[in-house]
């Protein structure tokens, strides 16, 4: 059985993921602060791959550290940042860039001029240093062997129509980034992309392929301002089109000339509308003197060019609604990008400790609610108040220990001002589990003990009261969402990343379907 899943597919599916922030609630999460050599790893610095199973899911939760809501205002779709650099090829948008060979009636196997075998993985787009966004429809290049260069300073123009910016290229402008799109979701790697419609028309003919001039074409005559060194000649677009367009032909030197000198002196006399596909006849049948196409060649021109070897042009057929109808579409935008940003104004998320693991996680439950939890922000550290006057701090990342119960875990904060010990319990031997290998929790009023710091004190069990904003029930807190609800789905291993007091992470994921 031959089957494809297509490029709408995709886009369909990233859009499905996009709206689905309105109604269900994801959370990115940051979590490990104890080094990767504790799950096994050779190195700190080099993190493992996560594995995709049901059993490693618990165990993020366990080393899991802070969690921040992202709103559908932290989403966007994204596609490839693509740069606009002179002296640098680009390929143009071709309806018909396919890497499968094709038979019956469909448009034969191409590939871009950059050997690229689908239109979306092609460069057809680039954006400015003045994040002005453009459609590459023709890049100088009728053969597909390698694309010119693209030269001059950056493109200005936001007009709709589509105009030449050198000699070569024929582009469209698409979109400009605001200020939001590009402090929050423009990366070295990505750009946000937005519908934004400008298009001229309907499916309409801006660009065709001159693949071969042909030859022996009569070229007597030439057009009234003598601007052509040949003959002008016009000929109507077939297909399916509710308007026609008509091509504008140069003869020049008995051959038809490729589309387009940088002027609009060869190409389109009219753009027409609708078409879904399209063909050129280079009989003397389709063959006219004036821009209307209504004056057919005849005598001894119409015997010159039935005699001539003829020509291949090629129509470029445009994304429904023509170039700027919905840029999502026409560009790619198959990818959509989160920004989760821990500032220091988020108090959930410890700023002494470093972090190695980003997340997604859609629908965890709140433990106060017993629903899906809402909350901008959460704690998912576990937590406990300790009684007596302190004299000596617990260590960030020591192993601390409870007798009575034979509980291990690390510290991932202490705060002494309120006596708040945060701590993570994972599943390894002196990071969570205790000597007969079980995860056994910290629970009683004996003292908390740690290894390094030698610090040691009491759980005040006295304590059922929110002390800086953590709710405690008898010296304990939990995490602030329900360890193991539900779906982690996302999950990155990075190296170790550093948090003080005065540092925003602007983490942005970008999921690609």
């Amino acid at each position: 059985m031959a089957a494809i899943i297509t490029e709408k597919f995709r886009q369909s599916s990233a859009d499905a993921f996009k709206t689905s922030f309105g109604t269900d609630k994801y959370y990115m999460f940051v979590g490990k602060s104890q080094p990767w050599t504790s799950e096994g790893a050779t190195s700190d610095s080099l993190p493992p791959t996560p594995v995709d199973s049901v059993a490693p899911e618990s165990y993020y939760w366990d080393d899991m550290l802070a969690a921040k809501l992202i709103s559908s205002s932290n989403t966007t779709f994204a596609i490839p940042r693509r740069n606009f650099a002179n002296t640098t090829p680009f390929d143009m948008y071709r309806h018909d860039v396919s890497g499968t060979t094709t038979a019956g009636n469909y448009p034969t196997k191409t590939t871009a001029s950059s050997g690229a075998t689908s239109v979306y993985d092609s460069t057809f787009f680039f954006i400015t240093d003045a994040f002005r966004v453009y459609k590459v429809l023709y890049n100088g290049d009728p053969t597909q062997t390698g694309a010119v260069n693209i030269s001059g300073s950056d493109p200005t123009s936001e007009i709709n129509t589509p105009f030449w910016h050198d000699a070569h290229y024929y582009i469209k402008y698409m979109y400009k980034l605001n200020t939001s799109q590009i402090q929050n979701f423009l990366t070295t790697d990505f750009m946000p992309v937005t519908v934004n419609d400008n298009a001229v028309a309907n499916r309409p003919i801006h660009v065709v392929m001159v693949t071969s001039g042909g030859s022996g074409y009569p070229i007597t005559g030439g057009d009234s301002s003598g601007a052509l060194d040949g003959s002008t000649f016009y000929t109507r677009v077939r297909g399916d089109g509710s308007s026609t367009a008509i091509v504008r032909l140069k003869v020049t030197g008995g051959a038809i000339q490729e589309f387009g000198d940088g002027n609009s002196a060869t190409g389109m006399q009219t753009i027409g509308a609708g078409y879904t596909f399209a063909s050129i006849d280079l009989s003397g049948t389709n063959i006219y003197t004036d821009s209307g196409a209504t004056n057919l060649i005849s005598g001894a021109t119409l015997t010159d060019w039935n005699a001539a070897t003829a020509a291949s042009i090629t129509p470029i057929i445009e994304p429904e609604g023509g170039h700027g109808k919905d840029d999502v579409s026409e560009l790619g935008g198959h990818f959509v990008m989160l920004q989760g940003k821990f500032e220091p104004a988020d108090a959930d998320a410890t700023q002494v400790n470093d972090f190695r693991r980003v997340g997604i996680i859609k629908n965890p439950i709140d433990p106060l609610t017993n629903t899906t939890a809402i909350i901008p922000t959460a704690r998912t550290t576990s937590a406990l108040i300790v009684s007596g006057t302190i004299t000596t701090n617990y260590q960030v990342d020591e192993l601390i220990t409870q007798t009575t119960t034979g509980a291990q875990g690390r510290v991932v904060e202490w705060d002494a001002t309120n006596k708040i010990l945060y701590y993570v319990q994972e599943k390894y031997s002196s990071y969570g589990l205790d000597s007969s290998q079980n995860l056994t929790p910290f629970s009683t009023a004996a003292n908390v003990t740690g290894s390094s710091s030698s610090a040691s004190y009491a759980v005040d069990t006295s304590v059922s009261a929110t002390v800086n904003s953590v709710i405690f029930d008898a010296g304990y807190a939990a995490p602030e969402l329900n360890r193991d609800t539900g779906s982690v789905i996302y999950v990155e291993n990075r190296r170790a990343i550093s948090r003080a007091a005065d540092q925003t992470e602007d983490i942005k994921v970008v999921v690609e379907y």
